[in-house]
């Protein structure tokens, strides 16, 4: 008959900051090794298409975490300025952003859009330990963009019409000049 042992470790750790957070290993001897990974929990769904609107619109950017991890304490939006990430403030322009947290999603309101809204924006899902941040891209554009592929065709079939007469006319006059030449019947005057 086999005896069961268990073994037992406590130890406390005490996060003073992220650099505190990564791998951790427990061994036993040579019986038993264990690894852990202290962290906060990373957010899983991630956009890699960008959002698009038009100028003068609204979009409505959503940030959400997997219900099976710890719901984060609170959310954080943030717009890249191309060196950092600045954390928008509702309360700065409150005419402009709207956020709004309810349990594992948020959601970005930005109004009246312009094309200096396009880029990066991140969202930061705050634990007690660290910040999980994930970013959704969004291009702003004029109404005029979805037309310039129709616009451009238009151009060149007007191009090729005018072509195709410029030819035609001009291969018309040339066999009315060979039919008046001297050959010609002097009885068919037009």
């Amino acid at each position: 008959m086999s005896q069961l042992s268990f073994l037992s470790l406590v130890f406390r750790f005490s996060i003073v900051n992220e650099e505190n957070l990564g791998n951790y290993t427990c061994v036993f001897g040579n019986v038993a090794e264990l690894v852990f990974i202290l962290a906060a929990p990373q957010i899983g769904e991630i956009r890699d298409k960008p959002i698009v609107s038009y100028v003068g619109d609204f979009v409505v950017l959503t940030c959400k975490m997997e219900e099976n991890k710890p719901t984060p304490n609170s959310w954080n939006w943030f717009k890249y300025n191309g060196t950092e990430k600045e954390q928008i403030s509702v309360a700065a322009e409150p005419h402009r952003y709207l956020i709004s947290s309810e349990g594992w999603k948020t959601k970005l309101k930005v109004k009246n859009v312009s094309e200096a809204d396009s880029g990066l924006y991140y969202c930061g899902a705050v634990y007690a330990i660290s910040t999980s941040l994930s970013h959704v891209e969004l291009k702003v554009i004029t109404i005029l963009e979805p037309l310039k592929p129709f616009l451009s065709i238009l151009v060149e079939v007007v191009i090729l019409v005018a072509a195709i007469l410029i030819y035609e006319r001009s291969h018309s006059k040339r066999k009315e000049a060979e039919a008046d030449g001297p050959n010609a019947d002097p009885m068919n005057t037009q």
